[in-house]
């Protein structure tokens, strides 16, 4: 399949004359570099309490709409919650299995890196 648009020669590359007689108006090579805008630590600390917000609007939503109770039978204890109120538990007993094993790979780890580290500076 070929190119619709056919590639240019090599032109002059001066400026076109000016119409009026005056010289014409320099252009620059290249469009400027846009200023990127510095982050602080404040910015991100401000957004961030934005996002948990956000979260916490949308988690008082989730409570709100599922506010009967349910019967929880674990390990022989008996409890009524609400659901949401279940759900929210299982899902921070799952978050906290999680930061539990990447704690401990995140040690095996370190442990690895400072064992390899004393055997590079005994040689």
């Amino acid at each position: 399949m070929t190119d619709p648009v056919a590639p240019q020669a090599a032109t002059n590359t001066l400026p076109p004359p000016s119409v009026n007689g005056s010289a014409p108006s320099p252009q620059p090579d290249r469009a400027a570099p846009r200023r990127r805008r510095m982050s602080t630590r404040i910015s991100g600390v401000r957004i961030t309490l934005i996002a948990g917000i956000a979260v916490l609007i949308v988690v008082l939503i989730f409570i709100i709409q599922n506010s009967h109770s349910v019967s929880i039978t674990f390990f022989s204890v008996h409890l009524h919650l609400s659901l949401a109120v279940a759900l929210l538990l299982a899902a921070i007993a799952g978050a906290l299995v999680m930061a539990a094993a990447g704690t401990a790979r995140i040690t095996e780890l370190r442990h690895i890196m400072r064992r390899d580290r004393r055997k590079s500076t005994t040689r």
